[in-house]
Formats: structure tokens, sequence, C-alpha cells
């Protein structure tokens, strides 16, 4: 597999599944007024969140390698971020939530390396390097935030989905990319607009996953820190908004205090949010965060559990009270009193782990139609197998070359020959191979002889149920990218015209090559071919204003008659306030 990234310190420890999801950074396909549109909206966003965010924000913009000027190269962004123990890779676009998760617990950060167009200056829908760089890397330059990220994402990845969760991932990564797209036709957004709220309005339950990523959303996104009376901003969504971060401030907006209420506080990612929250500082967020954690399946197991893990119809993971892990696609569950788990089956290919490690003889090859395993203790035995010593299985008929009828509490029995047993380091069984096996259950058989040998599952009780497998090298081609793919967008002739422009002005900048002569030239070009381009004429009247060119009072008198178009009015204001400063 060819690398779209650079291997260092931190991304080689990233699982190969996750490689599918990265893309090379399409740099070149950046225009020059793509590079204007960065430098608009981070001079905005350093000259007003200096005052608004948290102190972190702004230093963290120069620990992190990110440029007021430019658009970052990865390359030169991941140089800086390993010195803090971070790295990013570029993707395409929303990637699904365990993946995102997942990369996040490895301590990378996933960029989506599109630019917003001059149309979603102030905020966009679909994310983009302004939210991912210069919203998200600043802020993970503060160490506390930073291991809560990490912590989010290693606990977030495990987080159990719907079914339903992945058709409302591809349905708001369809509206994003159409809302983001100039050639999108209304037809086809408002289409997709009304997929998104019917999905919305008929998700029934919320699922582990919907609730971490309402907590992610309210956190990571649009996180408040501090007071209800004087909140600073923190979240990657504000901070790479110049819209929302200063309306966020508004009273209009609801401030509430973070709780882990939140979890269950939907959101819509196409509108701004009109209720936020704050939490008094960074070592809270991870309180919160473990106070959900310990509602999940991770941590609470038994039969619930696995209930969530059937409803998602994808690959999770048990683990019984031994530590053997059954990672696979769980089919079927039988309960008996008090809600206890009687006996859990899988389909299709299904691997055995121990500490997170494939179990030598147990993997996807070896069960590849499925696994079935009682749990529980043996009728009459107050001592689970699990606890019973060389000595204690003798007793009870349980070794090798017997055959043996184990009947458990619940109902299962087990008749067969067993051939040999696993054991962990510590001596502790793990599974015992049967030959000539038939399992039952009243009058359902759940196991004959002639499917082969049968490997039962040792423990008493499920203590754990997660998304995704034990051991990640256990099944091949985990994940699934989108095949909606971000669309490119085709230019005009004449846009590429005035991109052309947008590219001598910028190299004059750079270069200090301005001359009044040059700076008029180009005006009478803006004036009689781009009627309605503002931002260029906010960077020529930077030129001319910086060198008192003759040129400036004419250019600042068409940037007034541009304010009449309320939808340039503030961005032009903000600019001449840059201007002047």
């Amino acid at each position: 597999m060819s690398l779209h990234f650079e291997l260092n310190e931190v991304t080689k420890k990233l699982p190969k599944h996750l490689y599918q999801f990265v893309v090379k950074q399409p740099y070149e396909e950046y225009t020059a007024q793509n590079q204007a549109v960065w430098r608009y909206v981070m001079r905005m966003n350093v000259n007003y969140l200096s005052k608004v965010a948290h102190k972190s924000y702004i230093n963290g913009l120069e620990k992190t390698g990110i440029s007021v000027d430019v658009i970052p190269h990865m390359d030169g962004m991941n140089r800086i971020l390993k010195e803090i123990g971070w790295a990013a890779v570029s993707v395409d676009g929303f990637i699904p939530p365990n993946a995102f998760m997942e990369f996040q617990a490895y301590n990378v950060l996933v960029i989506a390396s599109d630019m917003r167009t001059i149309n979603h200056i102030e905020y966009t829908p679909a994310p983009d390097i302004i939210h991912e760089a210069a919203g998200h890397a600043p802020i993970i330059a503060n160490p506390e935030y930073a291991e809560y990220l990490r912590r989010f994402g290693e606990i977030g990845s495990k987080a159990i989905s719907s079914s339903k969760d992945y058709e409302m991932y591809e349905a708001i990564r369809l509206l994003s990319i159409l809302k983001e797209d100039p050639n999108s036709s209304e037809k086809e957004i408002e289409k997709a607009q009304e997929k998104v709220e019917f999905l919305q309005n008929n998700m029934g339950e919320l699922s582990e996953m919907a609730q971490i990523r309402n907590l992610h959303w309210w956190t990571v996104e649009y996180g408040l820190i501090g007071t209800l009376e004087n909140p600073k901003i923190y979240g990657a969504g504000l901070l790479s908004s110049i819209g929302e971060s200063a309306w966020c401030m508004q009273d209009e907006v609801k401030k509430v205090d973070y709780s882990i209420d939140a979890a269950t506080k939907t959101f819509d990612i196409t509108k701004p949010q009109p209720q936020l929250f704050v939490t008094p500082d960074f070592a809270y967020l991870s309180l919160v965060l473990n106070e959900f954690a310990n509602t999940m399946a991770l941590r609470t197991g038994g039969l619930k559990s696995i209930q969530k893990l059937i409803d998602s119809e994808s690959l999770g993971t048990v683990e019984l009270t031994t530590g053997i892990q059954i990672s696979g696609i769980f089919s079927k569950v039988i309960r008996y009193k008090n809600n206890k788990v009687a006996y859990l089956q899988t389909v299709g290919a299904t691997a055995l782990s121990n500490r997170d490690k494939e179990l030598i003889g147990h993997g996807i090859t070896s069960h590849a139609n499925g696994f079935g395993s009682p749990v529980g203790k043996l009728k009459g035995i107050n001592l689970p197998i699990e606890d019973m010593s060389p000595r204690d299985l003798k007793a009870y008929k349980i070794y090798e070359g017997e055959f043996m009828t184990l009947e458990f509490e619940s109902g299962v029995i087990v008749k067969g020959k067993a051939i040999t047993g696993t054991r962990d380091l510590r001596g502790k069984i793990l599974i015992i191979s049967l030959d000539d096996c038939t399992v039952t259950y009243n009058d359902e058989v759940l196991f004959k002889p002639e499917w082969g040998i049968y490997d039962m599952a040792i423990g008493k009780e499920v203590i754990s149920a997660y998304s995704g497998p034990a051991d990640v090298d256990s099944f091949l081609g985990l994940g699934k990218v989108s095949e909606i793919k971000t669309r490119k967008i085709t230019y005009s002739n004449e846009e590429e015209k005035l991109y052309a422009l947008y590219a001598e002005v910028r190299e004059m900048r750079e270069k200090g090559s301005s001359t009044n002569k040059k700076i008029t030239e180009i005006f009478n070009q803006l004036k009689s071919q781009f009627q309605l381009d503002w931002l260029l004429s906010l960077e020529l009247y930077e030129l001319a204003l910086q060198n008192n060119y003759t040129i400036k009072s004419e250019i600042l008198t068409r940037l007034e008659n541009l304010k009449c178009n309320k939808s340039y009015t503030k961005l032009i204001e903000n600019g001449l306030v840059l201007c002047e400063n």
C-alpha cells in the first residue's frame, strides 16, 4: 500500500486499517483566492480570538506551526506537532465516527484538507482545513486538553453504534459536500437536507456512539470554558468560524453548565448552534467523560451490552471474566433468570483473543462460520470453571480424553470429549476444546458433532462489550471508506482569470514589489470584469494604504459601495479595520 503521509514516531503507531482513510493533501489545488480566504479568516481570528478564546489558542498557533498568511502544508505541521507528541493526516471530508475517534486515540488529528469557498468564508457546513488545522490543532498544545482529546478517542472508538448511525453519517457527509460545492443545484441540496431531517427525527433511542458524538460536539467542536457570565472559546468549530465565534458571545445564544446531560442534546451540523455548554476547566471535561464511560457497555457488561452489539449489526467484542475476548458480529444471546447471559453467538468470521492479542489457532480462519459459547457456572457447583485448579477439574471430570456432560445453571448442556484446554500466562483456563460435541438449550440444538471441534469459551459473566475487534490485526478490511467523495470544484475561464489576479497581488505582497501603477492596473481589471469580488479589493486597499498610493481613495470608495450588499457588509467592515490596524 502506497502511503500518502510520512511515518514518524506518532503515525507509525497507527493500525494499518486506518491508512485507507488518509489521502494526499491536494495543496496544488488550492487557488490564490483560497489562500486569500485563509489569510483573511486567520487575521480576523488572531485579532478577535486573542480577546475571547482560551489563552492556549494564540500560543498554540505558533507551537503547532500554523501560519496566518499561508495554508499549512501537512508535512510541515507534522514536523512541529511531533514535538508535542501529536501528528496530523489529511482525509477526505467527514470519516466514520469510530475511525475518527481511533485516530484521536493514537494522538493523530484528522484534517479535512479541502478549503472552504469564499461564499462560506464565515461558516462552512463541511469540515475544511481552516476548521481542522486552525481550529483543532492550536488547543492541543495545552497538555491537559490534549490528554482529554486522546482519552476521548480511546473511549469513543469503543462506543457501540446503532444500525442507523452509519446511514446518518453518510447523509450528513453528502449534505455537507453539496452545500460547500458552488456547482450544486438547489434541488440536490433540498433532497439531501430532507433525508438528514428525516433520519434525525427517526433515529429512535440514541446509541452510545450518537451520545458520545454529542459530547464531542459540545466540547471539542463547540465548547466554551470559564463561567456562564464570562466564557472563553476552545471548541474548534467556533475557533474556525469568524461568524459563529462572534455570534456565540451574544446573549441570544444560551449558555449552559456542561454536564453529562449534553450526551442527549442533539445538534444540526449545517446550522449555527442556539445553545452552548460551558465547562469550568479542562479537567472537568475528563470527569464528565469518565462519568459517561461508566454507562457504556465497555464498562457495564451484562446482557444489555450484548444486545447493543446485536442491534448494531457491526463487528464488536465481548469479554468474559477470564479475560477471553470474542470478536465478531453478534447475532444471538440467550438469557435466563435475573437477566443473566446463558449463551452468546456470532455469525461469520470470529476471532478469540486475550489481552487484545489473538490466541494462536483461534483467528478468523479457525472460526470462519461463527462462534457460540455458554456463559456462567455449572449447575450444583459453586466453584466456577475458571477458578478450578487442575485437581478441581479432575474431580469434576473436566480433563483431556474424558467424555463429559456439563450442565450449566442456565440450562445449557455441553456433551463431548475434552481434547485440550487453552490457558493464559497465569494458568487460568480460557477455552476447553471438545470433539464429538453436542450443545443444547431446552429443545434447541446449538452445536452438532458434525460441525467439527467445539471451542467453549470459559467465563462466568460478560464484563465488557465494545465496538470493533480486540486485536486490530485479526480482521482484514476494517472500516469502510465512503463511496461519496468530496467534489472537486471546476472553475470557469473567468474564475481562473480572477484567481490569476489574486496570485499577482499575493506575489507582490510577499516580495514587496507592489507599485501604484501595478495596483491601479489590477484594480481597473477588477472593476470592469469582476464587479462583485470584495476580497481582492481589500487586499489591494491594504497594499495601497501601507504604501500610501494615490489609488487608495478610489479603492476605498469601491469597498464602501460593495458594502451595500448585505452579504459583504460585515466582512468588508472587519477587513477595513484589519487594514487600518
